[in-house]
C-alpha cells in the first residue's frame, strides 16, 4: 500500500483535481486499487498493487495526471481569470 498526500491552494483545487482524476478508472483493476479523498487543501491517493513495478507505473501516471490538473488550473483557474481582468484604476 502506497499513500500520498498532494497540497493544493485550496480545498476546491484538491476537490477539483480528485474529481477529475477519479473519473479515469485504472487500466487493471484486477491488481490496482486506488482510493482518493480529500482533506483539506489536500488529496490523498492511496494506491494498493501486487508488485513494486506496478506501484512506480502507477504512481508515476498518477503524478502525470496531477501536474496536468495543476497546470490547468493555473492556467483557466479563478486567479488566472482575476490576471487578465483590466486595471480600472
Amino acid at each position: 500500500i502506497r499513500t500520498m498526500r498532494i497540497p493544493f491552494a485550496s480545498h476546491k483545487h484538491a476537490n477539483i483535481a480528485k474529481q477529475v482524476i477519479e473519473v479515469d478508472r485504472e487500466l487493471q483493476p484486477d491488481v490496482v486499487k486506488r482510493t482518493l479523498a480529500v482533506e483539506g487543501n489536500e488529496l490523498i491517493a492511496t494506491f494498493t498493487t501486487l508488485t513494486v513495478r506496478l506501484a512506480r507505473l502507477t504512481s508515476n501516471a498518477f503524478l502525470e495526471n496531477v501536474d496536468l490538473v495543476v497546470r490547468t488550473i493555473g492556467e483557466f483557474g479563478e486567479d488566472a481569470e482575476r490576471a487578465r481582468e483590466p486595471c480600472t484604476s
